[in-house]
């Protein structure tokens, strides 16, 4: 897998990136989600990358990116993201972003809209935005992971366990993600810095949703902006578009049937129909 994607490590002025790419086009930046890192999009990038120059980077602390102990609010995270689109020189991108990707894309679309041409979110609603974000209590990890200490005492060791669950249970199937995915994210993520990291998305939420709503207060989207989650398991359903259309008025939805919160694994063909079809006209 992956003989056709560029791997690279990118140095920004706070963290390094590692970065995966292929195609050549207008450029594409894809951005992951937790417990994941870019090999999220592997099944959908070869795809893409026949019409696009697909860019998908490790976000700060994640896959086998640097790990900086601060710097996790979702601001700061898109601040890496701009530069790298800077470093890179790819100009004006189309920006998507699945889970924890979704916030840093949505934060970058608003705070740097002249960088971002298309905006698409996958499966996550926003800090602060519309719909709870943590769904009353429902996506009870969202507590668990703010809570100073604890979290890390219980997952050591168990990392395959826990990690796992959320592998199992988020889909619309219990292996929607494979083993392989699996064996991949776990050697980023079941480390001591690795769950530090992945903790510290959560661990930054009063911030976000502080950020966003001053962020939304200042101005809506102008971009085209496109929804895609899924009906069954933990995805989130219509709740996605709900969510953007408080901040945007361009904007299309789609929910995939008989697929969780995975998307891109569980729908890779679906999805990049879906996507290329908005991008065309975006």
């Amino acid at each position: 897998m992956g003989e056709e994607f560029a791997h690279s490590q990118v140095e920004l002025s706070e963290v390094t990136l590692h970065t995966v790419s292929c195609g050549e086009g207008d450029p594409l930046v894809l951005l992951h989600g937790w417990p994941q890192s870019w090999f999220e999009w592997r099944l959908v990038m070869p795809t893409l990358g026949q019409k696009y120059k697909v860019v998908t980077p490790d976000m700060r602390g994640l896959g086998d990116s640097s790990r900086p102990t601060t710097g996790y609010d979702k601001k700061t995270v898109a601040a890496d993201i701009g530069e790298l689109i800077a470093v890179l020189e790819l100009g004006p991108v189309h920006l998507v972003g699945h889970d924890w990707g979704g916030p840093v894309a949505f934060a970058l679309a608003m705070a740097a809209p002249e960088l971002v041409r298309s905006l698409t979110i996958v499966d996550v609603a926003i800090p602060g935005i519309g719909p709870h974000f943590s769904q009353g209590g429902r996506r009870w990890h969202h507590q668990f992971h703010m809570t100073p200490e604890l979290p890390e005492i219980l997952i050591s060791g168990r990392e395959r366990d826990y990690y796992g669950w959320f592998y199992r249970s988020f889909g619309a199937r219990p292996d929607a993600v494979d083993e392989e995915a699996v064996a991949e994210f776990l050697r980023t993520y079941a480390t001591p810095e690795g769950i530090r990291s992945g903790l510290a998305y959560y661990r930054a939420l009063p911030q976000d949703i502080e950020d966003n709503q001053a962020l939304a207060a200042a101005g809506r989207l102008a971009m085209p902006v496109l929804t895609l989650s899924g009906a069954s398991g933990r995805g989130r359903g219509a709740e996605v578009g709900e969510c953007l259309r408080c901040v945007a008025d361009n904007v299309s939805e789609y929910v995939f049937e008989d697929c969780g919160h995975w998307v891109p694994e569980e729908k890779p063909e679906e999805f990049c129909r879906r996507l290329l079809d908005f991008l065309a006209v975006s």
